[in-house]
Order: C-alpha cells, then structure tokens, then sequence
C-alpha cells in the first residue's frame, strides 16, 4: 500500500494579516483580563492574572518583530 501525503505549499502571503489579528485578539484577552481583576478577591488569582498578561505582552512584541521580519 503506497501513500501519497505531500506537504501542503508554505504560502505565507498572509502572514502579517494573521499575525497582526494575534495581536488584536491578545489585545483583547489582557484588556478583559484586567476588567476581572475587579472582581476577585483571591491574591493568588490576581498574581496568576498578572502573570499571564506578561506573558501575552512579551508574545505581543513577538508577533510584532515577526511582521517585521515579514515585511
């Protein structure tokens, strides 16, 4: 039995359309984030809340320099 599985083309036209939307939606997901800080009570939620929107600044400036590399 013979398998013909080819790669899919690598078309990165579309690249920095998809990676500034990334952005825009980690945008969103720290903004909304912050909003529920408002509403917990629990140290340990607040560090974990603060934690993960680091993160998604520093992926954000990834995202960034990876347009740049694009265009």
């Amino acid at each position: 039995m013979t398998y013909n599985n080819k790669p899919k083309p690598d078309d990165r036209s579309d690249n920095a359309e998809k990676l500034q939307s990334m952005i825009h939606d980690t945008i969103e997901n720290i903004e909304a984030a912050e909003e529920s800080l408002a509403f917990t009570d629990s140290e340990t939620q607040r560090q974990q809340i603060k934690a993960k929107n680091e993160r998604r600044r520093e992926s954000i400036e990834s995202y960034r320099a990876e347009i740049k590399d694009e265009v």
